[in-house]
C-alpha cells in the first residue's frame, strides 16, 4: 500500500469554484472539508493497473495534496482481473477501505465488461473513461451514459495510442492523460513529471508523448461537444 502526503492544511469554507474536480463539497461537523476524490481503476495483470494508481497519487502529491494508492491484492497476475484504488484530497486521508462509490472509474480493458460490473457504485456526478476505439454506446453501455451528466463518459483508443508511441499496448499512461483532460483533477504537467520519475529516460519520454496525445484528444472531443 502506498500513502503520500504533505503538511496538514487548515480546513476552511470553500465553494465549488475552488475545486479542480467538479463535484460538490461535503459538510462535516460544522466545517466544509475539501472533497475527497475517489478513483477506481480496472484492468488485467500486466496492464499497469497498480502503476496507474501510483502515478495519479504522485501527480496529486506534486501539486501539494494528500494522496493514497493501493491495489486490491498484492501482485498482478498476468491476464487476471486487477483493481487498484486512489484517493486525492487537500487534507489528510484517514480511510483505508477499498473504493466502493468512485468519482472516477477508469477501465483499461473492455473485455472485463461481460464479467465484472466495473461501474458499480459510480456516482451520478462522476466520470467514466474506457480504453476502446468504440463509443460507450457501441460497447452496450448506454445505461451508464444515461445516468451520468453529459460528456462525462468517454472512450479513448488508449491501446492504439500506446502502441504508436511505445510499441506496446499498455494503456495506463494514455488513460491518465485522458483523465486529466476529462476531469481536471490534476495538471498534465504533473502527470508528465510522475511518469518521468517512475520511468526515467526514453521509456518515460515515450509514455509522456502518449499521455499528451490522449490529453489533446479528449480536449478536442470536449470542444467539439460544446461547439
Amino acid at each position: 500500500m502506498m500513502f503520500v502526503g504533505v503538511v496538514p492544511l487548515t480546513l476552511v469554507e470553500i465553494s465549488n469554484e475552488n475545486l479542480s474536480f467538479d463535484v460538490p463539497c461535503r459538510h462535516t461537523r460544522g466545517v466544509y472539508a475539501y472533497y475527497m476524490v475517489e478513483i477506481r481503476i480496472h484492468g488485467r495483470g500486466g496492464q499497469g493497473v497498480v502503476t496507474a494508481a501510483d502515478l495519479v497519487a504522485n501527480a496529486a502529491f506534486a501539486e501539494g495534496r494528500y494522496a493514497q494508492a493501493f491495489p486490491s491484492f498484492g501482485s498482478e497476475r498476468t491476464g487476471a482481473p486487477v483493481v487498484s484504488y486512489c484517493r486525492v484530497r487537500d487534507t489528510e486521508i484517514r480511510t483505508r477501505e477499498p473504493v466502493s462509490e468512485p468519482d472516477l472509474v477508469i477501465v483499461q480493458d473492455p473485455t472485463l465488461l461481460p464479467v465484472l460490473d466495473v461501474f458499480a457504485g459510480l456516482k451520478s456526478d462522476g466520470y467514466a473513461l474506457i480504453n476502446s476505439a468504440k463509443s460507450p454506446e457501441e460497447l452496450g453501455l448506454s445505461d451508464v451514459v444515461a445516468r451520468l451528466q453529459p460528456g462525462r463518459f468517454i472512450s479513448v483508443p488508449a491501446a492504439d495510442i500506446a502502441r504508436k508511441h511505445t510499441g506496446r499496448t499498455v494503456p495506463n499512461a494514455v488513460l491518465l492523460g485522458a483523465a486529466a483532460a476529462l476531469t481536471g483533477l490534476y495538471k498534465m504537467e504533473s502527470v508528465d513529471a510522475a511518469i518521468m520519475e517512475r520511468f526515467p529516460g526514453k521509456v518515460g519520454e515515450k509514455n509522456v508523448a502518449a499521455a499528451e496525445e490522449a490529453y489533446s484528444l479528449v480536449n478536442s472531443m470536449k470542444e467539439s461537444a460544446h461547439a
